[in-house]
C-alpha cells in the first residue's frame, strides 16, 4: 500500500530533512532529528533514501574520519556548528520525513558520501 506522504515527498541527494528516527534499537540515533540524504531517488526501493544523521559538533568529532563538519548557513537549515555522522547512515522510508530544512552544497554532500565509503572499506581501521 502506498501512503500519501510517499507520493508527495521526494527527498533529493544533498537535502537536509527533519526525520522521525523512532523506533530505534540499541545505539541507533533516535528521536526527530536532521539528516542529509546521500542517495539518489533511483537507488534501491523508490520510497527509500540512504541518510546520515546531523548532530551538534563536539571536539572529538575532528579526530573521527566518519564525522563531516558543517557550519550553519541560511540555505542548509543548520542552526549551529554540526557534524554529519556517516557511521550512523541508514536507509529510511520517506514516511519518516517530516520537514525539509535546507540543502548542503555538493562539496559537503560528497564529503559525507566519501566518509561513508571509508566506513565500508576493508582497511578502514587504518584511518582511526
Amino acid at each position: 500500500m502506498i501512503e500519501d506522504s510517499e507520493v508527495l515527498l521526494n527527498p533529493q541527494r544533498g537535502e537536509v530533512w527533519r526525520v522521525d528516527l523512532d523506533p530505534s534499537r540499541g545505539s541507533e540515533q533516535a528521536k526527530t532529528r536532521p539528516v542529509i540524504v546521500l542517495s539518489h531517488k533511483g537507488i534501491g526501493r523508490a520510497s527509500m533514501r540512504l541518510c546520515a544523521p546531523i548532530m551538534h559538533r563536539l571536539p572529538v568529532h575532528t579526530r573521527l574520519f566518519w564525522c563531516v563538519p558543517i557550519s550553519p548557513r541560511e540555505d542548509n537549515g543548520c542552526t549551529k556548528e554540526s557534524t554529519i555522522d556517516a557511521a550512523q547512515t541508514r536507509a529510511l522510508d520517506v514516511v519518516r520525513f517530516v520537514e525539509k530544512l535546507g540543502v548542503l552544497n555538493a562539496t559537503e554532500t560528497d564529503a559525507a558520501a566519501a566518509a561513508l565509503a571509508l566506513c565500508a572499506r576493508e582497511d578502514s581501521r587504518k584511518y582511526l
